[in-house]
């Protein structure tokens, strides 16, 4: 019984850190696909380091977006809420599909720029869990 009161305040804190983590994500992908927007504006066009920007704000949307539905979805009405995470799942993916879709008939070039800038959440990814591994050892040692 001693054990479970112990756990209860590292289960709080690890929640407590999840949350910093899911909260800093969509900043961290605006300041890096801002920070390559202003890269490419510099060496190719301004166009283009708007549609990295633009790719960005994209992934960071989609991010918040995923996330509320994922915190919906784990609510107690689990069967309703399967039902409406499919649903917003499928309609997030046509979403995503018909931008990528705009841009590939609009503006053909201007396709890797944006993916570019779609892509800072890998990025964001990478960085967030060499962080936590950081953290990890600093607990151990």
């Amino acid at each position: 019984m001693t054990r479970e009161m112990n756990n209860r305040p590292a289960a709080d804190e690890q929640f407590l850190l999840e949350e910093q983590i899911l909260r800093r994500i969509p900043l961290e992908i605006l300041v890096f696909s801002l920070v390559i927007a202003l890269a490419t504006l510099v060496i190719f066009s301004p166009r283009t380091g708007v549609f990295v920007f633009a790719g960005g704000v994209c992934a960071a949307a989609s991010f918040l977006w995923l996330k509320q539905t994922i915190t919906r979805f784990l609510g107690p009405d689990k069967k309703k809420a399967i039902q409406s995470g499919i649903l917003v799942y499928l309609v997030r993916l046509v979403l995503i599909i018909g931008v990528f879709s705009i841009i590939i008939f609009e503006f053909p070039r201007m396709i890797l720029a944006f993916t570019a800038g779609f892509s800072t959440i890998i990025l964001v990814a990478f960085v967030e869990a060499v962080r936590a591994i950081s953290k990890m050892k600093q607990w151990k040692s």
